[in-house]
């Protein structure tokens, strides 16, 4: 699986750095977690590529309460139309930390 795809409720975190995310669903944040130990770069953080919608960014998930979560920058939610509480279709793949 190079891919994964799911439906996820924006959620918004408040605190010292407000930030809003994405929760991965258990089967998907599993799927990412047998494969953490090919890409992790420290702390449990792995690199994707994420899309919704038009907007494809490059970011990287951590682990959160045995899932991972995804941060959704301010730029695709403004070109998306997206605020707490939505759930938008999300595509992730996996991507090297190392630029070739």
């Amino acid at each position: 699986m190079n891919e994964v795809e799911f439906s996820g409720e924006v959620w918004y975190w408040r605190g010292p750095a407000p930030w809003y995310f994405i929760t991965v669903p258990e089967e998907e944040s599993a799927y990412f977690e047998a494969e953490s130990n090919f890409v992790t770069y420290g702390w449990g953080m792995i690199p994707v590529t994420a899309e919704i919608g038009a907007s494809v960014w490059d970011t990287s998930m951590f682990p959160k309460d045995g899932r991972y979560i995804l941060p959704v920058k301010a730029s695709v939610r403004r070109a998306e139309d997206l605020d707490d509480g939505d759930v938008p279709t999300v595509r992730l793949r996996l991507r090297s930390w190392t630029k070739a």
